[in-house]
């Protein structure tokens, strides 16, 4: 019995991995072997990153609030702090928010918990 092979699965999964790789520089975006490498790499990259975007958002709003608690007389970390003890139910996301385009807002918060 002949040997059987699949090669419209194989073609198609060569043209996959080929069409994620254009934009590549040299043979990365043509060479099967070396673009399946690239690929299979900015995969394992694109999933880290992922998660390191939401990190560094957090820290990006962190500074932001320090900034503007600093401003009105205190640290990061005594206003968070603050407003724990408070109950205030306001995350990173949305002070920072009020810090950069409300700052009347973040100077209200501000002042309740003093």
């Amino acid at each position: 019995m002949p040997r059987s092979v699949n090669s419209v699965a194989s073609r198609a999964r060569r043209k996959k991995v080929l069409k994620m790789a254009k934009g590549y520089f040299g043979r990365r975006k043509n060479v099967w072997t070396v673009a399946k490498n690239a690929v299979e790499k900015g995969l394992v990259y694109a999933y880290s990153g992922r998660k390191q975007k939401k990190r560094n958002y957090r820290a990006l709003w962190i500074m932001r609030i320090n900034a503007a608690a600093r401003l009105h007389g205190m640290s990061y970390s005594v206003f968070m702090g603050k407003v724990a003890a408070k109950g205030i139910e306001l995350n990173r996301k949305v002070l920072a928010d009020l810090a950069m385009n409300h700052p009347e807002a973040f100077t209200a918060v501000v002042n309740t918990l003093k």
